[in-house]
């Protein structure tokens, strides 16, 4: 039998993606159900996740938890959910991300806005993955979490919250993988490029910056977020980002932002 052609073993994994009602977060928990794995779609929005779930093609497989990860008790819900629909997860994704707007550069953003951003992604992301992998280590399971960061955790974005929101996040993986390798529990990131997805409205001639020549979907994604995420193929990784961008990082096409007088 190909090693390919088992990825994960249904029995005993389960996954929980945040993020999961759209764009990239979207695509990969389609494709850990298309891959037997019972999976918990976190989002914040009700409607994207039922959605999101009548689109697997397998709904048995899915279970919806709707949450504001901005909150530290909503968090605890979601974990709460997880054990009562799942058992023990052993695949953690960490999609989930408020929406960008381009008017939020450093003189512009206000507080609210950037605490959001950074609640979210880096203080959720933490308190999730570390919860997880304290019920693993406990039970003495191995586990696979997987955050999603950007290009731009070290290139400027014009968008503070988001930049440092996501370079936390790399370097948290680190701390992570670090951290629960003895545990058998392995942190990795995904970086993606242009992805015209979720909450992203690309402007077509980005295209003639990547070298492959067109935006990214985010069904561009879920081969290398699998891969990653299954213990089967990537067993001996972590600690490790991979960018999915078509090339897009040999560049950087943004400017300064023009700002008001």
């Amino acid at each position: 039998m190909s090693l390919f052609s088992t990825p994960f073993d249904p029995a005993r994994d389960r996954a929980l993606v945040t993020g999961a009602g759209n764009g990239i977060g979207r695509a990969i928990a389609l494709g850990l159900v298309g891959e037997g794995v019972r999976t918990l779609f976190a989002d914040v929005s009700a409607e994207r996740v039922k959605t999101a779930i009548d689109a697997s093609g397998t709904p048995d497989l899915a279970r919806p938890c709707v949450g504001d990860l901005a909150r530290l008790d909503a968090c605890d819900e979601l974990l709460a959910t997880a054990s009562a629909e799942l058992g023990e997860v052993s695949h953690f994704v960490h999609s989930a991300s408020p929406p960008r707007r381009e008017a939020d550069h450093a003189l512009a953003v206000d507080r609210r806005t950037w605490q959001e951003m950074h609640a979210v992604n880096l203080d959720a992301g933490f308190h999730l993955a570390r919860e997880i992998a304290k019920r693993l280590i406990a039970a003495k399971r191995s586990g696979s979490f997987l955050f999603l960061t950007s290009l731009h955790a070290g290139t400027p974005r014009n968008l503070p919250h988001y930049s440092t929101a996501k370079a936390g996040m790399a370097m948290l993986v680190k701390e992570l993988a670090k951290t629960f390798g003895r545990h058998d529990i392995r942190v990795n990131a995904l970086v993606p490029g242009a992805i015209a997805a979720g909450g992203f409205v690309a402007d077509a001639s980005l295209a003639r910056h990547i070298p492959l020549g067109r935006l990214g979907e985010a069904n561009d994604l879920v081969p290398m977020a699998l891969t990653v995420l299954s213990n089967r193929l990537s067993g001996y990784v972590t600690g490790a980002a991979f960018v999915v961008d078509g090339g897009l990082s040999l560049t950087n096409w943004f400017e300064a932002p023009v700002l008001d007088a």
